[in-house]
C-alpha cells in the first residue's frame, strides 16, 4: 500500500470550510497546502524513499485536493458534472512540476450558472500555481473530437472520475470504446507512426548530449505508448498483465519496472531541481541533478558522467524492449490475417510475415554461433522487415553463450567478417546487434565504451553512438545514391580495395576511449588483435591497426597546419606512405568527423582535407625522395597568377610592381586565384584609398575570403578580429603578411556562425563598411565583444593551455592556445599580441564544440622567434583577458 503524504487534508478541509464561511479566498489555503506536499515529498525523496510511491503519492494527494475545490471552491457536489483524469495524472503519475489534465465534462446544453462556475475553479487552481491542462466538453463532444484525433482518445484512454457524476463519466468511457472508435488495428498503426516520427525529431538517437529523458528515443513517452497500446487491445491495466498474454516475462517485466522507476527518480529530480516542467535533461542541470541523486565522484569519473552512463545504459534496455514489445504487436494486430506460410531461407531460419524467425526454438543451445548468423540474413535480406519479437526474446535469453569459446568459433567469427564484406544492410545489421546486446557481448572492448558519454560539446554522442555513425558513413561512401554527398569520397570508394577493412578501422578507431592513455594506441593493440583472430593477413591487420593509430592525423594536420606549405605536405605524406593508405585514411577521417557532431562538418573543413589529400597524393606520385621544392612551388604560383592577370588586363609592370613588396613566403601561402585577386585590387587601388578592403566567396574552398591591405600597425588583427566576432562572423584562417613598404596584406577565411559561407550582397557590404570604419583609425583601442557566452559553454570544465615553441624552419614561434570557446575570443588574443610587442604572420582557427585549438605563427618586432620575456608577457596577458570574459 503506497504511503500518502503526511500532509493532514483533514485539517486542511476544515480549514476550507471556515474561510469559506467567513468569504475568505481560498486560494492562500491551497497554494500553502500544494507547497507543503510538495516539500514533504522532495524530502522523502532525498531520503531514499521508492520513486514510485511518490509519483503515486503526488497523485493521491492531488485527487484528494482537487475534490475538495471541486465540492466547496466550485461547489459541484451533487451537481450534473463530472471530473475526470486523464493523460498521466490518469496513470496516476505525477512529479512535482508535470501537468495535471483534467476533463471537465457538463450536459450537453447545461445552464449558464453550472458552466461559470468552472471558470473561478480552474483560476484558482492555477493561481496556485498548479500546471492545469483542462478541457471542458460534454460527453457527446468528447466522443466526436476523440474519434477525429488520436491523441485526445490516448488521453481517453487513461482516464480516472475525481468526483462528480460517474454516468456522465461513463457515457464517454463506453463511447469510446475500442469497438464504438479506434479499434486497436488503427490505433496502433496511429501510434506506431506517432512513435516513429517523434524518434526522427531526435535524430533517431537517445544519446544526445540532452536529451529529453521523456520524448527521445527510449524516453519515458516510449514505455507510455506500450501501456496505451496494450490497454486498447488486451484492456490490461498494468504491465505485469501482459505477461499471462506472452508479451512479457517475469525478468523482462522487471527490467521494464527498473528503467520506468530510473527514468521517474531523474524526472522527479528535475522537477524538483527546477521548480517548473522541464523533461530536457540540461547542462545546468546534469550536475546538481547527479548530487542530488546520490552520485559521487569514483574511479576518476565525475559524477555526472557515472550518471549519465546509468542513463544511457537505462534508455538503450529500454529501446531494446519497446522495439520486442512492438514487435509483438505489430504481430498480434497488423498482421495477424497476414499470410502465416514461413518462407525458407536457411536450413535454421524462416521468414514469416515478411520477419526473421529461427525454424527451431531451441536452435541456439546446440547451435550458439546462429546468434551471429541472424544478422548476416538481415543484411542479405533488405525485404525483410526485421525480426519476430519471439527471436528476439530468444536472442536476448542466450546473450549468455557468447562467451570466449563462442568468440574463438571460427564459425561466428566466419559469420562477423561475411557481414563486414555485405554490399548493403550493414549498418541495419550492427544496429540491430547493438540494441540486441550481440555486439557487446561478441567484442566486449565494444561494450566498454557502450553508454560513454564525453564531457564536451565536441563529441555530440556517447562512444558507442558516435561509432555506428561512423560506420553509417563509411557504408554511406559506397551508396550510388549518395554519390553527391562527398564526390571525392565516392570516387575513391569505387577503386577501395577491400571495404571491409575501413569499416574495420571504423569499429575500432575510438574502442579504447575512456581507459586513460592514448586512445589510438590503445585502439591499434585492440585491432591487432580482433584483424589477427578473423583471419585477416598480415598486410590487412598493418592497413588496419595504422588507420586506428593514425586516425587523428589528417584532420589535424588538415585543420592544424598549412596545407599550402611544400614541407607540410612532404612531412605528411612520409608518415602516410602510400596510396592506398592515404585513401583509406581520407575516407575514414571524413566518415569520423561527420558523425562527431553533424554541426560541425562545414565546406571549409572539406576543402582542407580535399586540398591535402590532392597535395599529398601529387606527393606519393613524385615519389618521397623526390619532394616539391619551395622554388619550383614559387615559381608555378607565379606563372599561374600572371596569367589570369594579364587576362583581366593587368599591365606586366603593375603586376611586377606590386610583386616587388612580398617576400617568397607570400607565394608560398596563397594560391594562384588569391595572388592574382590581391594584385589586382592593390594595382587599381587609388592613392589614399588605403585601407583595402575587399571580400569574395571561395566556393571551392567553403569559406569567403576577407582581403586587408593597410599601413603596418599592431592593432590591426585585434581590430579586424572584433568587428568580425561583432558580425557573428567565424574565423577559420588568417594569413599576415607583412611588405617591405611597411604595409600588411592580410587574409581571413570566414563562415556564418553556422558554418555556411558568407553570400554576395547586403551581408559582404556590410562587413566591408565595418572595417573600413574601423581601420580607418588604427591606433583607437579594439572594441569589446559584449555578446553572452552562450549557455552550454558556461557547464564545459575546459581549461585553458597556452604552449609555445620554435619552429626553426620558419624561424617563428608558435603559440598554440586551448581554451574554452567565448565571445571576442580572438581580438582579445590580439589585444595580447599588441600590449606584448608581437607579431602575428598566421594562424589556423580551429573550433571543436565548446573549446577552441588555435594556433599562432608569432615573431617580435624585429621577425625573430620570441625570447622568454616576451613568452612569459603573453602567457600572462592572454590569461588575464581571457579571464576578464569569464
Amino acid at each position: 500500500m503506497n504511503t500518502p503524504p503526511t500532509f493532514d487534508l483533514t485539517q486542511f478541509e476544515q480549514s476550507l470550510v471556515r474561510a469559506l464561511g467567513a468569504n475568505e479566498p481560498p486560494g492562500p489555503l491551497f497554494k500553502q497546502a500544494v507547497a507543503q506536499a510538495t516539500g514533504q515529498l522532495e524530502s522523502r525523496c532525498m531520503a531514499g524513499e521508492p520513486i514510485r510511491e511518490l509519483v503515486h503519492a503526488r497523485a493521491d494527494f492531488m485527487d484528494r485536493l482537487l475534490t475538495l475545490a471541486w465540492n466547496h471552491v466550485a461547489a459541484m457536489e451533487g451537481e450534473a458534472a463530472a471530473l475526470a483524469a486523464v493523460g498521466g495524472y490518469g496513470r496516476r503519475e505525477l512529479h512535482p512540476a508535470s501537468d495535471i489534465d483534467l476533463l471537465i465534462l457538463l450536459p450537453a446544453g447545461c445552464d449558464d450558472p453550472l458552466a461559470q462556475r468552472i471558470e473561478p475553479f480552474l483560476r484558482m487552481l492555477w493561481d496556485v500555481g498548479l500546471e492545469i491542462g483542462s478541457s471542458v466538453r460534454s460527453p457527446e463532444e468528447a466522443i466526436e473530437l476523440a474519434a477525429r484525433e488520436v491523441t485526445v482518445i490516448t488521453n481517453l484512454i487513461e482516464s480516472r472520475l475525481l468526483a462528480g457524476d460517474p454516468l456522465l463519466f461513463e457515457t464517454v468511457r463506453q463511447g469510446t470504446a475500442p469497438e464504438r472508435i479506434w479499434p486497436s488495428t488503427e490505433f496502433f498503426a496511429a501510434k506506431l507512426e506517432e512513435q516513429r516520427a517523434r524518434h526522427r525529431r531526435y535524430g533517431d538517437t537517445a544519446y544526445n548530449l540532452e536529451p529529453n529523458i521523456k520524448e527521445s528515443p527510449g524516453g519515458l513517452r516510449d514505455l507510455a505508448s506500450i501501456g496505451w497500446v496494450a490497454k486498447r487491445h488486451f484492456g490490461v491495466q498494468t504491465f505485469r498483465d501482459l505477461i499471462p498474454h506472452g508479451f512479457l516475462t517475469e525478468a523482462e517485466y522487471e527490467e521494464l519496472m527498473a528503467c520506468e522507476a530510473f527514468l521517474w527518480r531523474i524526472r522527479f529530480g528535475i522537477h524538483t531541481l527546477t521548480g517548473r516542467h522541464d523533461d530536457r535533461l540540461l547542462f545546468d542541470h546534469q550536475r546538481p541533478l547527479a548530487e542530488r541523486i546520490g552520485y559521487r565522484e569514483r574511479n576518476g569519473r565525475m559524477a555526472v558522467e557515472h550518471l549519465m552512463h546509468d542513463y544511457y545504459r537505462t534508455v538503450q534496455a529500454l529501446s531494446r524492449l519497446n522495439e520486442m514489445l512492438l514487435q509483438f504487436f505489430e504481430e498480434e494486430i497488423l498482421y495477424r490475417d497476414a499470410d502465416n506460410r514461413p518462407q525458407l531461407l536457411t536450413q535454421h531460419f524462416q521468414a514469416r510475415k515478411g520477419f526473421l524467425e529461427v525454424r527451431n526454438p531451441p536452435l541456439f543451445p546446440y547451435r550458439p554461433f546462429a546468434l551471429m548468423e541472424v544478422f548476416l540474413l538481415l543484411a542479405q535480406h533488405p525485404e525483410l522487415k526485421g525480426v519476430r519479437a519471439g527471436t528476439i526474446r530468444l536472442i536476448r535469453e542466450n546473450l549468455y553463450r557468447v562467451d570466449d569459446a563462442f568468440r574463438c568459433d571460427v564459425r561466428a567469427r566466419d559469420y562477423f567478417m561475411e557481414l563486414l564484406r555485405q554490399p548493403r544492410g550493414i549498418t541495419l545489421a550492427l544496429r540491430k546487434m547493438h540494441r540486441y546486446g550481440v555486439l557487446a557481448a561478441y567484442l566486449p572492448v565494444f561494450g566498454r565504451i557502450e553508454g560513454q558519454m564525453q564531457y564536451d560539446l565536441f563529441h555530440t554522442y556517447t562512444v558507442d553512438e558516435h561509432t555506428l555513425f561512423v560506420l553509417r558513413n563509411t557504408r554511406r561512401i559506397f551508396i550510388e545514391k549518395h554519390a553527391g554527398e562527398l564526390p571525392l569520397a565516392s570516387a575513391i570508394a569505387k577503386d577501395l580495395p577491400k571495404p571491409e577493412l575501413l569499416h574495420i578501422a571504423a569499429l575500432f578507431h575510438d574502442i579504447a576511449k575512456g581507459r586513460g592513455g592514448d586512445h589510438s594506441t590503445l585502439g591499434e593493440q585492440e585491432a591487432e588483435v580482433f584483424c589477427a583472430g578473423h583471419g585477416l593477413s598480415e598486410w590487412d591487420t598493418r592497413l588496419v591497426s595504422w588507420l586506428v593509430r593514425n586516425h587523428l592525423l589528417m584532420s589535424s594536420t588538415a585543420q592544424r597546419k598549412d596545407v599550402d606549405d611544400p614541407e607540410v605536405i612532404h612531412e605528411f605524406a612520409t608518415r602516410v606512405g602510400e596510396q592506398t593508405r592515404l585513401d583509406y585514411l581520407y575516407l575514414l577521417t571524413v566518415a569520423d568527423i561527420r558523425a562527431t557532431n553533424p554541426e560541425l562538418w562545414t565546406s571549409w573543413k572539406a576543402s582542407l582535407l580535399r586540398e591535402l589529400y590532392g597535395r599529398t597524393k601529387r606527393a606519393l606520385r613524385r615519389g618521397l625522395e623526390n619532394p616539391e621544392d619551395r622554388d619550383e612551388r614559387i615559381t608555378e604560383i607565379r606563372k599561374e597568377a600572371r596569367a589570369q592577370l594579364i587576362a583581366e588586363g593587368i599591365p606586366s609592370e603593375a603586376i611586377e610592381r606590386v610583386w616587388a613588396e612580398f617576400d617568397d613566403d607570400y607565394f608560398l601561402r596563397h594560391n594562384p586565384a588569391e595572388v592574382a585577386w590581391h594584385t589586382t585590387t592593390i594595382a587599381c587601388a587609388r592613392p589614399g584609398e588605403l585601407p583595402l578592403v575587399e571580400v569574395r566567396l571561395y566556393r571551392e574552398r567553403g569559406g569567403t575570403a576577407i582581403f586587408v591591405y593597410a599601413p603596418d600597425n599592431d592593432r590591426l588583427f585585434a581590430h579586424t578580429a572584433s568587428v568580425l566576432e561583432q558580425l557573428d562572423l567565424s574565423v577559420a584562417d588568417a594569413r599576415i603578411i607583412g611588405s617591405r613598404d611597411h604595409r600588411t596584406l592580410d587574409t581571413y577565411i570566414v563562415m556564418e556562425s553556422d558554418g555556411r559561407p558568407v553570400e554576395e550582397g547586403h551581408r559582404c557590404q556590410a562587413i566591408r563598411q565595418a572595417l573600413r570604419e574601423r581601420l580607418v583609425n588604427p591606433d583607437a583601442e579594439p572594441v569589446g565583444v559584449n555578446r553572452r557566452l552562450p549557455r552550454r559553454h558556461k557547464h564545459m570544465a575546459v581549461t585553458t593551455q597556452i604552449h609555445l615553441s620554435l619552429d626553426e624552419r620558419r624561424e617563428c614561434t608558435i603559440l598554440e592556445l586551448f581554451t574554452l570557446d567565448r565571445p571576442g575570443l580572438l581580438s582579445r588574443v590580439g589585444r595580447a599580441f599588441t600590449r606584448c610587442g608581437v607579431r602575428l604572420h598566421s594562424a589556423k582557427i580551429g573550433t571543436f564544440g565548446s573549446h577552441v585549438e588555435d594556433v599562432f605563427f608569432l615573431t617580435d618586432q624585429h621577425n625573430l622567434p620570441l625570447d622568454d620575456t616576451a613568452g612569459q608577457c603573453l602567457r600572462g596577458t592572454i590569461r588575464q583577458l581571457l579571464d576578464e570574459t569569464d
